[in-house]
């Protein structure tokens, strides 16, 4: 339905809109012309504008393989000590052959590793991580995790019961450098 009324709008108003932009030309130099060709030069610019904020804003559509990589605790969203910790004794990889390797470790010490499957729900438009794991499986892994898309990227969080949200990021674990 929404198509036959633009192509009616485009095929009714076209004429009309042309029209007054040769208008414009034919007396560009008096000020009638000049105003019809600011106007149509502002328009022109706004929606090149609009265009350019859509695209570069557009969610990113997650696929399987964007899932592959490893996850650290993501200290921008939440600072402090709190998240220093768990920086420095969570984190997880998810390989190309869709197992999961969840670590419990003491800085660069790996202390245990929780493994497991992944797969993906496309029933949206963008890929759902779900996750299974071997029994005994960690508290943070009880959950699938809910995936927040950005325009260039994504992060997931995990709905611990003792720690509550916890935000993971794609990235490579680092020392974190204190500055005291």
């Amino acid at each position: 339905m929404f198509l036959g009324l633009k192509l009616l709008f485009l095929i009714l108003f076209s004429p009309f809109i042309i029209g007054i932009f040769l208008y414009g030309i034919k007396r560009k130099t008096e000020f009638i012309g000049k105003a019809i060709l600011s106007i149509y030069t502002f328009g022109i610019g706004f929606i090149l504008v609009m265009l350019t904020i859509g695209i570069l804003s557009k969610k990113k559509i997650l696929y399987k393989s964007d899932f592959y990589g490893e996850y650290t605790i993501d200290r921008n969203y939440f600072s402090g000590k709190q998240a220093d910790w768990q920086y420095n004794s969570f984190r997880f990889e998810i390989k190309k052959n869709d197992s999961i390797y969840f670590y419990v470790t003491d800085g660069k010490k790996i202390n245990e590793t929780y493994k497991g499957i992944i797969s993906t729900r496309s029933t949206y438009k963008s890929a759902r991580l779900v996750i299974k794991t071997e029994k005994p499986n960690h508290h943070i892994l009880k959950t699938n995790p809910t995936i927040y898309r950005e325009a260039w990227d994504f992060f997931l969080v995990f709905k611990s019961p003792k720690f509550n949200n916890m935000y993971f990021r794609k990235g490579e674990w680092k020392k974190i450098e204190h500055q005291e």
